[in-house]
């Protein structure tokens, strides 16, 4: 697949770049990606929940009625789950949501989302990205001239720019990742995603891994 090359202007530079179809032109696996998204979710979940159990309440446990003769069930202690008050009956406990994914379907589930924003035509191939000094009215500028201001970009750098990051990390909705912080959430959750010329050749290597 062959793209135009902007720059920050929003202009044509006249060159074209050639993507490589083994990322972006394969044909999505909807599966890979749901369950690379489901992993990142469930990782992101810290577990803490708790509730008491029956014997984590304070109360007396003394037999409150008779064993027979009451006309209903055995009664038990103020802490019975039946009782209110008392401890909850199979209630949340602390536990590690995390599950293992195998590397070849995560690969598969980033190539996969990759493809869809390039089918779909929401992805832009930039030449450069130059903030002098962290200001956001310049990112603005940036992102309004690329007509994606209001279209939940998400913004792929070769490496580290903190001049970058920090003129967009007040802009609602942008997003601003290393070729190495990628995933496949934040690609699906994006609506356009923007890629440097200078992580194209970072990205099909750690990709095509």
């Amino acid at each position: 697949m062959e793209v135009n090359i902007l720059n920050q202007k929003g202009e044509q530079t006249g060159k074209k770049v050639q993507l490589n179809d083994a990322i972006f032109g394969i044909e999505p696996n909807d599966h890979a990606i749901y369950l690379d998204v489901k992993q990142f979710m469930a990782n992101n979940r810290q577990g803490t929940h708790k509730s008491k159990q029956r014997s984590e309440i304070a109360g007396s446990t003394r037999k409150l009625g008779r064993q027979k003769g009451g006309g209903g069930a055995r009664p038990g202690d103020i802490k019975s789950p039946v009782r209110v008050g008392g401890g909850r009956i199979f209630g949340p406990v602390p536990r590690d949501y995390s599950f293992k994914l195998n590397k070849k379907v995560k690969q598969l589930a980033r190539r996969s989302a990759l493809s869809y924003k390039a089918q779909e035509g929401k992805l832009i191939v930039l030449d450069n990205l130059t903030i002098e000094a962290p200001k956001t009215k310049e990112f603005l500028t940036i992102a309004n001239n690329l007509k994606i201001a209001d279209q939940k970009p998400l913004f792929i750098l070769p490496s580290q720019n903190k001049a970058v990051f920090l003129s967009a990390r007040n802009v609602q909705s942008v997003k601003i990742l290393t070729v190495s912080e990628l995933n496949t959430y934040v690609i699906m959750n994006s609506k356009v995603v923007v890629l440097l010329e200078e992580a194209l050749p970072i990205l099909e290597s750690t990709f095509n891994a």
